[in-house]
Formats: C-alpha cells, structure tokens, sequence
C-alpha cells in the first residue's frame, strides 16, 4: 500500500534530466473548469512550474518509457520499499503505474522534477473517489498526495515538508472545487508524518486501511494562511 516516504539515486544523466517547458510560474495561478470540463483533476499535466525555496519544482505526468527505469530503483531502495511494497523487477513498479495512466484520471502518477532534476515520485489524486473515503469523512473534491523522495541525500533536511507544502498550493490553486488536500502516511513513518505537519497539514485521526494504520493528514484552504 503506498504511503509517502521521506532512497539513493544516481546522478541524472541528460535522459533523466527533464526540461519544463513552462517558466517558472507563481502560486497565483488558478485555472477555472469549465462545466464541459471531465478532467477530475482539473488539468494537472498544464499546471505550471512553482517557485520554491529550494528551487523551481514542477510536476509532470509520468511517461513509462521515459521514467520506469528510474521509478523502479526508487521502489527498490530499502526505505520506500518498507512502506510502498513495490521492490522487485521493473514490472512490479509498471503493474502499479500503468493502471493509472489507462484509468479516468482520478490518479495522475507524476515525477517531481526540481531545478530540472527528477528527484521524486508523486500520486494525485481524487480522495473522494478513492477507497480511501470509506475509511474516514470525506467531502466532494477532497485531493490526496503521495510522495516517495528518491535520493537519500534529500531526505532528513525537511526538503520534503517544502515540496509537500509547494504541491499543496498548487491543488489549491489550479482547483478551485477542493476544499481540503488530504494524505494518509503510515503511522511507523515518524519522518513523513512530520513532513506533512511542516508543510501545513493538521493530524485529523488514525485510520485502520487494509494494509496499514494511517495518519490521516489534513490541509484546509480555510486554515492555509495560517498554517
């Protein structure tokens, strides 16, 4: 079951290393849907780059020819591996992936691309749509985060509340239906719960999911300027 991770990676070569086609953008980006739009997630893959202040960080959708190879080391690295059961040969990792890219949207697969440099993997996603909302109260839009940090030179200097807290705001501002981004780290991992709570997500309760007891994290639009 996969949970946010806060595993070594090698030095991207030029195929790993991606280019944004857009500039730099701010936070004030919001984009409007439309009532033709179906796009569940609201058009993630035109969300612009973000400013942080560890650098421009951009999300893009994953491509399994472009990124399987990379993911899958990042899946076989002994700390994701703990938590997101996915080691093993490079089609485990595409078994996971692939079902996501053929779905209806509600789960958009990313790689988290910072200063041009793939160094994470991303899930957004639709909670409210997920098995996940059987297991607590959840509310029309709700959007849910997971995180793996690939390299382990980034964990453990809170690069990872920074980008939670950069990827939040962009839920926020490219979706304007959602109330609340929400994600649900396993309670053992004490390092990314409190990633979640630098980046401004509340502990809201434990929630019992197949797989695992979880932290169920909150970050409220209403409470984001003070958090």
């Amino acid at each position: 079951m996969p949970t946010t991770s806060i595993t070594p990676t090698p030095t991207p070569t030029t195929s790993d290393t991606f280019t944004p086609a857009t500039p730099v953008g701010t936070r004030t980006r919001t984009r409007t849907p439309t009532s033709a739009d179906s796009d569940l997630l609201d058009g993630l893959a035109d969300w612009c780059p973000v400013a942080t202040p560890v650098g421009a960080f951009h999300l893009v959708p994953v491509s399994v020819e472009r990124d399987l190879s990379l993911i899958s080391r990042w899946m076989n690295a002994p700390a994701v591996a703990e938590y997101w059961e996915l080691a093993g040969a490079e089609h485990v990792t595409e078994d996971h992936v692939r079902p996501q890219l053929a779905g209806d949207g509600r789960s958009v697969p990313c790689i988290g691309v910072l200063d041009g440099a793939p160094m994470s993997y991303w899930e957004i996603y639709r909670a409210d749509l997920d098995p996940l909302a059987r297991h607590y109260p959840a509310r029309p839009h709700d959007t849910g985060i997971h995180l793996l940090i690939g390299g382990a030179a980034d964990r453990g200097r809170g690069l990872g509340g920074t980008l939670l807290r950069a990827v939040a705001d962009l839920v926020l501002d490219n979706r304007p239906a959602c109330a609340r981004v929400v994600a649900e780290p396993d309670l053992r991992n004490t390092p990314s719960v409190s990633a979640f709570l630098s980046a401004g997500f509340r502990f809201s309760a434990e929630v019992d999911l197949p797989a695992k007891r979880a932290a169920l994290m909150i970050r409220d639009r209403s409470l984001r300027q003070l958090l």
